[in-house]
């Protein structure tokens, strides 16, 4: 490849068929044609000597040469955006659209305060909260599948703060909580002491966004040689609660979200009996994004909703 003769314009087609995964709708963020989007992926084929993309069914899949190569291309696409065009974003003017990788629980808090703020603000802001199935979100941001990811991720926060500036992945603290052991009032368990003991006889469910049966509380289990039985696993905190409010399974759940449940009245919760992390919240993005403005601006909205959500939770 001569890269005195690329046409940079091919990088901005490319990045948006690798977000996309799809030509028409490359086209569409684009404002191109789908015949034009075709051809300079054609184009940047000939120049790179090699094929990026198959086409299949439903869309376009990327070579692993293109998996390698767009991380380095967006964050340079978007390190020229800035540079050229540093103006500040203004929400009532510019559409803009961000993508949210969350577990339902930061949802439930987040979203009605970050939604009042749109709504105060008369943005013109597209919000798509992307299904969390990970406790390590760092792959999602790396590829541009997610702007930010919201949540509690301990070993990718301690990765991130253990490389210092050098770290491609940007972290802020958004609340702190704990887990607690929840189950209905009138379990057998709810009007006595919750021992080791107990806790480990009872019948469980377990909140997993991977689907893996075995998670941070079995870990400190097995730290004292213990175990428990979980008859039943879930991806949604808001599902455990449901179900936990009319069974005799007990779960743990974030202590900030009991009351987003919409179960309040008919569950009760406990300390946990053994020693566990507390909860921190963090927000992740990847470095490509955190000079632009319209990503600052929207870090800056849910800075403030969790601030709104914890003020909220501490009044109710």
């Amino acid at each position: 490849m001569n890269f005195r003769t690329l046409d940079l314009n091919l990088l901005r087609v490319f990045d948006a068929v690798m977000a996309e995964r799809n030509l028409t709708r490359a086209a569409e963020r684009l404002a191109m044609t789908q015949p034009a989007v075709s051809h300079a992926i054609k184009r940047l084929r000939e120049s790179l000597g090699e094929d990026l993309f198959t086409r299949q069914a439903f869309g376009m899949k990327p070579s692993a040469r293109a998996e390698a190569i767009w991380p380095e291309v967006r964050e340079a696409l978007g390190r020229l955006q800035q540079l050229l065009d540093p103006a500040e974003f203004d929400p009532q003017r510019q559409d803009s659209t961000f993508r949210l990788a969350m577990a339902d629980a930061t949802a439930a808090l987040l979203l009605p305060p970050l939604v009042r703020q749109l709504e105060a603000a008369g943005a013109r802001a597209q919000v798509h909260v992307l299904p969390l199935t990970t406790r390590d979100p760092r792959h999602l941001l790396e590829q541009g599948d997610a702007d930010l990811a919201l949540g509690f991720f301990p070993n990718a926060v301690a990765a991130v703060q253990a490389q210092g500036p050098a770290a491609a992945i940007r972290q802020a603290r958004l609340y702190d909580s704990e887990y607690v052991c929840v189950m209905r009032r009138d379990h057998p368990l709810a009007d006595q002491p919750l021992t080791l003991d107990a806790y480990c006889a009872a019948r469980h469910l377990l909140v997993s966004f991977s689907g893996r049966p075995h998670g941070f509380i079995d870990e400190a289990l097995a730290a004292l040689h213990r175990s428990r039985r979980i008859e039943l696993t879930v991806n949604q905190f808001f599902t455990a609660g449901r179900i936990v409010a009319h069974s005799d399974l007990l779960t743990v759940l974030p202590a900030s979200f009991i009351e987003a449940t919409g179960f309040r009245q008919q569950l009760t919760e406990r300390r946990l009996p053994m020693p566990v992390r507390p909860v921190h919240v963090d927000m992740l993005w990847h470095l490509r994004n955190d000079a632009r403005a319209e990503q600052r601006w929207m870090r800056e909205q849910l800075l403030a909703a969790s601030r709104a959500a914890e003020a909220a939770t501490i009044g109710a």
